[in-house]
């Protein structure tokens, strides 16, 4: 995959994530939270599930040697999911999206610096902390009232 090719995907990926909560907002407005939620990891796991077994690379055959925390990320992804259905009803989706990015990129940072879970060390630097401190200035703007 070229990495133009990758760089159009995070842009449609950054899209999606900006439309999920809303949609599942929605959603929770006739289950509840927590069953929307559940519904949009449900069709998610579903759609996952056919693309893995049918794209032909891969395996989940070694999924017994990983670590335990390896297999976390739904867990996240699912406190992540949640919080997004409860937040953009109350605070709107900026102000939830904006939070989310700078959350993001702060943890980042600190994953970077210190080369968490076997990624490469990237040491925090003035430049990268005034543009998170810049980003921290406008999730501000965006979430005063």
């Amino acid at each position: 995959m070229s990495n133009l090719l990758l760089m159009v995907l995070m842009v449609v990926g950054g899209v999606a994530v900006a439309v999920q909560p809303s949609i599942n907002a929605r959603l929770a407005e006739k289950t509840g939270f927590l069953q929307a939620a559940t519904v949009s990891f449900a069709v998610g796991t579903l759609i996952l599930l056919l693309v893995s077994l049918t794209s032909g690379g891969g395996s989940f055959r070694r999924i017994s040697e990983a670590d335990w925390w390896q297999l976390t990320g739904g867990l996240f992804g699912a406190f992540f999911v949640t919080m997004t259905i409860v937040g953009v009803p109350r605070i709107g989706v900026t102000a939830v999206l904006a939070l989310t990015i700078v959350s993001q990129l702060t943890a980042g940072l600190v994953m970077d610096h210190y080369g968490l879970f076997g990624m490469r060390s990237m040491p925090i630097d003035y430049k990268r902390m005034f543009g998170v401190a810049l980003l921290l200035a406008g999730v501000f703007l965006i979430c005063r009232r």
